[in-house]
């Protein structure tokens, strides 16, 4: 054992140490997690958004080809063509809009479960899909109305933009064509400042039971030193997923020929195409769909982490964690959830070692690292570089002190009757009288 401390690592029960997370754990933590609970970040999410996806795109195929096919029985370049045509195109939009807002929800609502489940997998916890489910359920409307609300004010906004352009490029196209371009630049760090700011919104819904305005008031606080930070591992993760994507489906697109072909070696036109357009564009997609669902778990988890990452370094959330895992594993029950703990609190940590002193104004003495000397000045018992040690008062003497010879402690008086001890002028030698040794 030491006296001196020494450093140790944060304590790590779960996916995460507990403490302060830096960039690359962030990400690193993020594609790691899918292995704490496969069923449910793997299974139970990628299930649920390809199956959803399919369902909706089977419908609204349904729905554009029941009323595409009403034009065949009527004459083209006649009134009722056109009405009819207008009206299959605006019940196909309104059916794929409804059809996209419930896709918005259920991939907002397998966000939240994935969100539950990598809270608790950073307390080294881990719930079946029925235990995420109820503590999801009850703010489950909260977070679907939460994304229709983003989704209408962004429809809102791309649908003011456009009018506008629309009307200019009505009376002057030229100005109508560079107020697009520009509209479009502009709408790119926009967008990517606000899907930043309101990056952390679900997670507050969810782990804190907050309403719609306080999640997004909560964000934008929680985010305001740490926007590049998330900025960065929201578009990274994207981006690699994206080139992922490509990687994957750029041999189908490039192959598709060549393998109906080959599976096909008699040259079927039908059978051929129908085989290219299986291996080039069907393959292809339902590839990109699974490789897209998994982006999606993936930034769920990446927004989890980044929460709790946020909420360490502004409000202490480490320490409200440790304090958990702590009592949970000395045997305590029913612990209060530490994620709705001191919420909006506000901490401010030690500097860390070592502490760099500023300079002291003029006039002031300089302060000097613990264990050094001032700035100046020699250590305690040594004198300055080039001077001779300072003298040393004399000590006082005693009365019965000689020179060169060390003073005798004085001795208490035995009292009467005592046995005194000799003096030098008493001891006497072995062998000899009190007399001889009294005789000068």
């Amino acid at each position: 054992m030491t006296a001196y401390p020494s450093w140790t690592p944060a304590p790590r029960p779960g996916i995460i140490p507990l403490h302060p997370l830096s960039f690359g754990t962030v990400l690193g933590r993020s594609f790691a997690a899918l292995r704490q609970n496969p069923r449910v970040l793997l299974g139970f999410a990628m299930v649920v958004q390809v199956v959803g996806f399919l369902v909706i795109a089977a419908v609204v195929g349904a729905v554009t080809f029941w009323s595409l096919s009403r034009l065949d029985n009527v004459p083209q370049n006649t009134e009722a063509y056109r009405q009819i045509q207008a009206g299959s195109i605006a019940i196909i939009a309104v059916v794929s809009f409804a059809l996209g807002l419930v896709a918005a929800a259920l991939s907002i609502i397998v966000q939240g479960v994935v969100l539950t489940e990598v809270a608790h997998a950073v307390v080294a916890e881990r719930l079946r899909l029925r235990g995420l489910w109820q503590q999801v359920r009850p703010v489950a409307w909260r977070l679907v109305g939460y994304a229709l609300l983003v989704a209408i004010a962004l429809l809102a906004a791309v649908a003011a933009v456009t009018g506008i352009v629309i009307a200019v490029a009505t009376m002057a196209p030229i100005i109508g064509i560079v107020l697009t371009i520009l509209a479009v630049l502009a709408a790119i760090p926009i967008v990517l400042w606000l899907s930043t700011k309101l990056q952390l919104a679900p997670a507050v819904i969810i782990l804190e039971h907050g309403t719609i305005r306080t999640a997004i008031a909560r964000s934008w606080r929680l985010t305001r030193t740490r926007f590049w930070p998330i900025l960065g591992v929201i578009v990274l993760i994207q981006v690699i997923f994206g080139v992922v994507a490509q990687i994957v489906a750029i041999p189908f697109s490039l192959f598709g020929g060549l393998i109906g072909s080959l599976i096909a070696p008699t040259g079927d036109p039908e059978t051929t195409s129908v085989i290219t357009l299986i291996v080039a564009i069907a393959l292809p997609q339902i590839i990109s769909l699974l490789i897209s669902s998994v982006a999606a778990v993936v930034q769920a988890t990446a927004t989890s982490l980044l929460y709790i990452d946020a909420r360490m370094r502004h409000e202490g959330l480490d320490l409200d964690l440790l304090q958990y895992v702590e009592r949970r594993d000395a045997g305590a029950t029913a612990l209060p959830d530490p994620y709705t703990q001191h919420i909006g609190r506000t901490l401010v940590r030690p500097p860390a070692y070592p502490v760099q002193y500023a300079p002291a104004p003029a006039g002031y003495p300089q302060q000097a690292p613990y264990g050094q000397a001032p700035y100046g000045r020699a250590p305690y018992g040594q004198a300055p570089y080039g001077q001779s040690p300072a003298p040393q008062a004399a000590e006082p003497r005693h009365p019965d002190t000689r020179d060169g010879e060390p003073a005798s402690p004085p001795t208490a008086d035995p009292g009467p009757g005592a046995d005194r001890a000799p003096t030098a002028t008493q001891w006497t030698a072995p062998g000899t009288s009190s007399d001889d040794a009294e005789r000068p």
